[in-house]
């Protein structure tokens, strides 16, 4: 298996956990084994107790407890890799709509990211199991009734696609949350990517927007090359995958009519933000893109395909080494490449928010470009919306 798709964790996390390993298994030495205690104790017995010792400390001190509300596709996939963490505890769900036995089924089964493996059983109506680990179920509508601080959760995943509002977000402090992550783009909360603005952040923000699983992955692209080579104009196209909002038949879509077609048959031209949300994390290129979509029937993984006009000449051999060198430097885990002739299911369960594919990109000349990048856009950005709660827990 590749090592950027799951089970593992997010690279950036491994980057920040052992980061501080030495700071921390110092503080504990002198702490908990002083001087005239080592001198009494063999010192291979002593090491073990270190280290046994730090790693316990690591696991009470440094969970970042979190509820999800809305057990959709985000929601669930947010909770699978906020399972397969060591510093991210899941405390809490709320979903109206489903009882504890259904939620159980949905989370095991997954028709794309296949089964979980790890034991999961209802405790009681109230209760989900995993493992020995009880994580609290709670069915509200209204996010202001949903008890956060009982369960513990300080940090809560907004992910109905109903409360992008950042007033709306918001209610869910009445409850107890200290932090709420909007897993959607929001018209007035700010928007942070992971690799592209998240050092904006600031520890008073309370509220704030993952952005969309494209601007994820179009950020990243945009900002390498603007900064090597600054972008004029561009225009953007996402190929989408298939998703909740669609029709599984021909059915009624009063507000975009060609969204009301059947998702499983038609290749749907569709509108999008997500070009011009990146002018909001980059203001540099605010106003310089725009873009649309393509929904087509496949169940997981997109492709970005970005068109620009360079400020700077370059040809296509030195775009591709400056992402390439990206990747490989600040970039890696958040910015992918390959030269390997890929398709779209080739990057199910991919961590990364966007790997360009240099053998599909094209240019005109060394002013006019076509860039190519693929983003699993269901588990590279659930991985980010946890890698914003890390940042935001550690700001």
């Amino acid at each position: 298996m590749d090592d950027n798709t799951y089970p593992r964790l997010s690279q950036c996390h491994h980057h920040r956990f052992f980061s501080n390993f030495h700071a921390t298994f110092s503080c504990i030495y002198n702490r908990y084994y002083p001087l005239h205690f080592l001198h009494h104790h063999n010192k291979s017995t002593n090491t073990f107790l270190l280290i046994s010792q730090y790693f316990s400390v690591q696991l009470i001190m440094a969970k970042v407890k979190i509820g999800i509300n809305g057990f959709g596709r985000i929601g669930r996939l947010v909770a699978r890799v906020a399972l397969l963490s060591d510093d991210i505890e899941l405390v809490a769900v709320n979903d109206p709509f489903i009882t504890t036995d259904y939620m159980i089924y949905m989370f095991k089964y997954d028709s794309v990211h296949g089964q979980w493996k790890k034991d999961i059983k209802v405790k009681d109506s109230k209760t989900l199991l995993f493992g020995d680990k009880p994580v609290t179920v709670f069915g509200m509508r209204n996010p202001e009734e949903i008890p956060w601080g009982e369960a513990g959760a300080e940090y809560v995943v907004e992910s109905t696609g109903v409360f992008t509002d950042k007033e709306k977000a918001a209610a869910h402090m009445k409850g107890g949350a200290k932090k709420v992550v909007i897993s959607a783009p929001s018209a007035n909360a700010p928007m942070f990517v992971m690799g592209v603005n998240e050092k904006e952040y600031k520890s008073d923000i309370t509220i704030v927007s993952n952005a969309s699983c494209t601007t994820n992955c179009l950020a990243p692209l945009a900002k390498v090359i603007h900064d090597k080579f600054g972008i004029v104009e561009g225009l953007m196209t996402t190929v989408h995958s298939i998703t909740a909002t669609q029709k599984t038949v021909d059915g009624p879509s009063m507000k975009d009519w060609r969204g009301g077609r059947a998702a499983s048959f038609n290749i749907i031209p569709s509108s999008t933000g997500a070009a011009k949300a990146v002018g909001k994390v980059l203001p540099a290129l605010n106003g310089k893109l725009t873009g649309m979509a393509f929904r087509v029937p496949t169940v997981d993984v997109s492709v970005v395909d970005l068109t620009v006009r360079l400020e700077k000449a370059a040809s296509y051999d030195e775009i591709k080494a400056a992402l390439k060198a990206e990747s490989e430097g600040s970039m890696k885990g958040i910015l992918g490449f390959t030269e390997d002739d890929v398709v779209s299911t080739d990057f199910v369960g991919d961590l990364r928010s966007s790997i360009f594919d240099a053998k599909a990109g094209i240019a005109l000349n060394n002013n006019f470009v076509k860039l190519v990048s693929w983003y699993d856009n269901e588990w590279g950005y659930s991985n980010r919306v946890v890698d914003l709660i890390r940042h935001m827990s550690k700001s």
